[in-house]
């Protein structure tokens, strides 16, 4: 054993005896300090030679006897093996630098373990073909002649393999590329043998197409053709139905100066004003059925069919159109009541009309939400209605512009938003307007003045808690 321990492990350690070489082989100048001459700063180790300090140390602690293991490491000699070496390291490396006598011991057993690499480190002398983490951790613990350089050898062969696995890592990582490189460039050239096909194909498309396009820009000329002479039919037919309703007119008042006539005799005598009464009854019931067919009549004559758009399409298309003056009679079917139930019974009527006021609606119904989630709750409630009735269903909003966020409009809606220098109210009261006399018009707003405004032109007003009532229902 080219060790030996001191036979009194209670001596102070200036009297301790250290490692000293075999026989035949010089003294340990670069082994150990010898008594009295200043300890050496330890060197600077690689990792992987303290990793491997550190598990050989921990191997051999258990293997010493309780009393020559120092206070710090003796809780760790109990650990299990795993967890010995990772969570005490840092004592054991503690212990292995200010302690020469604990590492001598450590060192001894380690040797031992070692065999004849052990041997080979204590003489001074580095096996080419060993392990130079191992060379370097024998030589840290046992201390023979150039030890230190021994260490600074083995970081160096430690840092020529990680530089060696960094190139081997790099070489790799570039073969990958240029096999990635390569596999990409097929996939290019496949790629690229596809988008010329597909750019055939869509040229033979883009030829087809032109050639529907000159058919269909044909066919609009003659439908455009068709639709002016259909036209100048209609003028004509106007005409005609004009002349009818005059004459129909100018017989109607002859009409009315005949039972004027009756009702005037019929002061003379009560008798004679029955009978004559009765005469006229007869005679104006006969004229209006006549004239009943005869708008039948000519109604199938002119081959009236009905029409696509509807009067609040032509609002909504022209805003600026001046006002239409209202019909006279118009008035006749506005009726004021503020009954929930009768915004049922309106929209039951034959081809009604529901004109909403929008934000009048959502703010006194649900205004504690944005205006977004105000516009989406109420054109999805009046869809319902809309579908439920099919009434036509018009909503407007106060909006210079077309606002964002507006939810798909469901069949049989419709929206509009007031121009700038425009309100909603002047808009609803257009929209009213536009219907023919005796239409059903619903108008829903809260607002006084709006429900004044349309009374007066024929239409049934009705407050916002209605509608709202209305579709908390469906």
């Amino acid at each position: 054993m080219p060790l030996t321990e001191p036979s009194d492990d209670n001596l102070p350690q200036e009297e301790q005896v250290v490692a000293v070489p075999a026989a035949g082989e010089a003294g340990s100048a670069d082994g150990a300090a010898t008594a009295g001459e200043p300890a050496e700063p330890e060197p600077s180790l690689p990792e992987p030679v303290r990793q491997r300090i550190v598990s050989l140390t921990a191997a051999v602690l258990p293997s010493l006897p309780s009393d020559e293991v120092p206070v710090p490491l003796r809780r760790v000699a109990k650990f299990a093996p795993n967890r010995r070496a990772r969570l005490g390291a840092p004592v054991i490396a503690t212990q292995l630098a200010a302690d020469p006598l604990f590492r001598q011991r450590v060192t001894a057993r380690v040797l031992a373990d070692a065999g004849d690499l052990g041997t080979a480190v204590v003489e001074g002398t580095a096996p080419a073909a060993a392990d130079p983490v191992e060379v370097a951790a024998l030589a840290y613990l046992a201390r023979p002649r150039g030890w230190r350089e021994l260490i600074d050898a083995s970081g160096a062969a430690v840092r020529a393999e990680a530089d060696s696995a960094v190139v081997a890592e790099l070489v790799r990582l570039a073969e990958q590329r240029a096999t990635r490189a390569e596999h990409d460039r097929a996939v290019a050239r496949v790629e690229a043998d596809k988008l010329r096909d597909e750019v055939a194909r869509v040229r033979e498309e883009m030829g087809q197409l032109r050639e529907e396009a000159r058919q269909l820009a044909r066919t609009l000329r003659e439908t455009q053709a068709r639709e002016r002479r259909a036209a100048e039919l209609l003028a004509t037919e106007r005409g005609r139905a004009a002349r009818a309703a005059a004459d129909a007119d100018a017989e109607l008042r002859r009409a009315r100066a005949r039972l004027a006539e009756a009702e005037a005799a019929a002061g003379v005598a009560r008798s004679s004003a029955k009978e004559a009464r009765s005469v006229d009854d007869a005679r104006l019931w006969l004229l209006l059925e006549t004239i009943g067919q005869a708008a039948l009549g000519l109604r199938r004559e002119l081959a009236l069919d009905p029409v696509d758009k509807l009067p609040a399409d032509f609002v909504a298309d022209a805003y600026a159109d001046s006002s239409a003056a209202t019909p006279a009679g118009a008035a006749a079917r506005a009726q004021d009541t503020d009954d929930p139930g009768r915004l049922d019974q309106l929209l039951a009527l034959p081809r009604a009309h529901l004109v909403v006021d929008g934000y009048n609606v959502t703010k006194r119904g649900f205004g504690e939400m944005s205006l977004e989630q105000q516009r989406k709750r109420l054109i999805t409630g009046l869809g319902g209605i809309a579908a439920q009735t099919g009434d036509e269903v018009t909503v407007v909003f106060d909006g210079a512009e077309r606002m964002h966020g507006l939810p798909p409009t469901p069949r049989g809606v419709r929206v509009l938003f007031s121009r700038k220098g425009e309100t909603a109210d002047e808009l609803i009261r257009r929209l009213v307007r536009a219907e023919p006399p005796g239409r059903a018009v619903v108008v829903v707003s809260s607002d006084r003045e709006v429900a004044d405004g349309v009374r007066r032109h024929g239409a049934y007003p009705l407050g916002a808690d209605s509608l709202l009532r209305r579709l908390s229902r469906s």
